[in-house]
């Protein structure tokens, strides 16, 4: 086991909210507590969901993200120049049924007025002695969701002037994050994980898009914010399909962006989604270089049923014919609650889905 992160159980990063969370911040919209209130709710929900992290055996913690409205949304909802739009790919579950949502889409010159995560690390590292994790939207999710209109022309008529402003922002968040002690940084990255399915690379063309240019230009944002910052924090990179309300958007295994991704990406650790078949085999961990670590999503958030430790165990050993095992983790395929509604399972099937992750762990890297 080792003593910094990442760890060898890990987990992603959001949690369920518990009801009493849920019925706080109904009340403050409608103006039947103020802030002060329903921050003291949000208080002690978190100091719970720790709690229960450090319960379950965790190092790595997480403050569930209680605070925000979902994974990508607390972002840009917490800068300027943004508005909401219909995003260009729909979720989908296991009936075959669809589902639109909206993202964002820059209607006016994007602004970050103050620190957009730095609040919420103080306050989880006042309430655990344990490795906080912050995570936060990959910048790609601010251009593959809206492909071929991520802004409005007149606001950015040069789409590079655009990215520019996206790496300056997310240079400063980083930047204040790591002044403030931050040594946990988590980058949450869809549209990657989704250039990994041929159906939605088919779409991409159709936009007039280009799979392995996006995949390049992706991968380049990340260095470019990173660059400077290495070695004063762990950072991290977790690859999903989409994950809301049990639902997702993509399938297809890592192959198409493995080997780019894994060398090029300046990050030290890559969250590997690999609980069901969409993610595909093992393979791709070969392009894993020295230096670079992969925690493997094999326990689902999307479903109730507790996995079987021996096919856990099983999986691992599978794995670590790809990637030396003392450079593999383990941990769920996703957080709990990418959105505030949660997936489909209940905060009994939380605790024991991470509690676990901790056990099997502690098996393996015994």
């Amino acid at each position: 086991m080792t003593a910094r992160p990442p760890f060898r159980a890990e987990q992603v990063g959001s949690l369920l909210r518990p009801p009493v969370l849920k019925a706080a911040h109904g009340r403050l919209r409608r103006g039947e507590i103020d802030q002060a209130g329903y921050d003291a709710v949000l208080q002690a929900a978190i100091a719970d969901a720790v709690r229960m992290q450090e319960a379950a055996g965790l190092q790595s913690i997480s403050d569930g993200e209680f605070g925000r409205s979902s994974w990508f949304g607390f972002f840009f909802e917490r800068m300027s120049g943004f508005e909401l739009e219909p995003s260009a790919f729909r979720f989908k579950d296991g009936s075959g049924e669809t589902f639109e949502w909206p993202t964002c889409h820059a209607c006016e010159t994007i602004r970050r007025h103050r620190p957009i995560c730095v609040d919420e690390y103080r306050r989880l590292r006042s309430l655990t002695a344990r490795t906080p994790k912050v995570t936060m939207p990959s910048p790609s999710a601010f251009h593959f969701f809206r492909l071929d209109a991520p802004a409005d022309p007149a606001a950015y008529p040069d789409v590079e002037r655009y990215w520019d402003d996206l790496v300056a922002v997310y240079r400063a968040e980083v930047g204040d994050l790591i002044a403030a002690g931050c040594s946990y940084i988590q980058f949450d990255e869809v549209p990657l994980a989704m250039l990994c399915d041929p159906s939605i690379r088919e779409q991409v063309q159709g936009l007039g898009g280009d799979p392995e240019a996006l995949a390049g230009r992706y991968v380049d944002a990340i260095a470019r914010i990173l660059a400077g910052f290495e070695g004063q924090a762990t950072f991290g990179m977790h690859l999903c399909r989409g994950n809301f309300r049990s639902r997702w958007m993509a399938a297809g295994g890592y192959e198409p962006v493995a080997e780019r991704l894994f060398n090029g990406a300046p990050v030290d650790v890559f969250f590997l989604e690999y609980d069901t078949e969409r993610a595909g085999g093992f393979e791709p961990l070969r392009f894993l270089p020295a230096g670079r670590h992969a925690v493997l999503g094999l326990v689902s958030t999307k479903t109730p049923e507790l996995e079987p430790a021996a096919e856990l165990r099983r999986r691992i050993d599978a794995a670590a014919k790809l990637a030396p095992l003392d450079r593999l983790s383990l941990s769920p395929q996703c957080g709990f609650a990418s959105v505030a509604g949660g997936n489909s399972i209940g905060p009994e099937a939380e605790a024991a889905k991470l509690k676990l992750v901790a056990d099997v762990a502690a098996e393996v890297w015994h």
